[in-house]
């Protein structure tokens, strides 16, 4: 019996954190990110990536607010957004309201991509992705979609959607001038395996995924959305002289998470 109560106790502390503690337990992960013929000027200056928020009935506006201010408090030198701005439900438009005058931005510059999410029902949404690319520039926030943004001398290629069927590497890249200092953002990372990346060298910010959000202890997670699943979380370097980051996302589909905290990603440039 009393080995039945304490399996039960046991259990029930695990759901508890599982459910309320580590969903907003996050974790400023700091790394370098050494980028070739990257400017002087930039060198030792912080880039932060910020993924997946979900603003919407489901995930807690005060702690997305929170965290953003943990973000501005550092006072970041660029900022950059992988997409899933938004879960469609019936909190997202008095969420975006709430949540979006609080992003963050960088003090030399900022840039953002699209997820699937961001199209609405079936990622086929067109109303919905121009309504959030609206208030995230009334943010102070260009969204790029197959463009460039070059931000003081680094040139950022912000990539369409796969799921939305917006991505078009070979325009993105069509945009890089040869020789400059440049970094891809895609949402979803299986845009890796997608088209002719031969022509860039360099680094990819991804997330998407939400490192699966649970994940058993030396396991991999059970539930990714990628076709490939290597594609979890954190560096995987790739073949080509690419390498490959992807964040673990700030909010969540679902209020869950185990052994997969929420992540806010500080880079030093090098």
């Amino acid at each position: 019996m009393c080995g039945s109560a304490a399996t039960l106790c046991g259990g029930a502390a695990t759901l508890g954190y599982t459910m309320l503690v580590e969903p907003f337990f996050l974790e400023f992960v700091e790394r370098e990110l050494p980028i070739t013929n990257l400017p002087d000027s930039l060198k030792g200056k912080t880039l932060v990536q910020i993924s997946d928020i979900h603003v919407s009935a489901r995930v807690s506006s005060d702690f997305l607010i929170e965290s953003f201010k943990k973000v501005a408090a550092r006072k970041p030198d660029i900022v950059v957004y992988t997409g899933d701005f938004v879960t469609l439900d019936e909190g997202t438009e008095a969420g975006m309201a709430a949540v979006f005058p609080h992003l963050p931005t960088g003090r030399s510059g900022t840039a953002a991509i699209l997820g699937n999410h961001d199209y609405g029902v079936n990622w086929a949404d067109e109303s919905w992705a121009e309504k959030i690319t609206a208030a995230l520039g009334k943010a102070g926030i260009p969204v790029l979609c197959n463009e460039v943004l070059e931000i003081g001398g680094l040139q950022v290629l912000g990539l369409g959607d796969l799921w939305a069927e917006k991505f078009d590497l070979a325009a993105g890249l069509s945009a890089l001038a040869p020789g400059k200092a440049a970094l891809a953002l895609a949402h979803n990372p299986d845009s890796l395996d997608e088209g002719d990346w031969s022509s860039y060298q360099g680094w990819i910010l991804a997330g998407h995924t939400h490192g699966g959000q649970c994940k058993p202890p030396f396991l991999p997670p059970p539930l990714l959305p990628v076709t490939n699943k290597l594609y979890t979380a954190g560096h995987l370097p790739l073949s080509g002289g690419r390498d490959l980051y992807i964040n673990r996302a700030l909010g969540y589909l679902h209020q869950v998470r185990f052994n997969v905290r929420p992540e806010i990603t500080v880079f030093t440039l090098s």
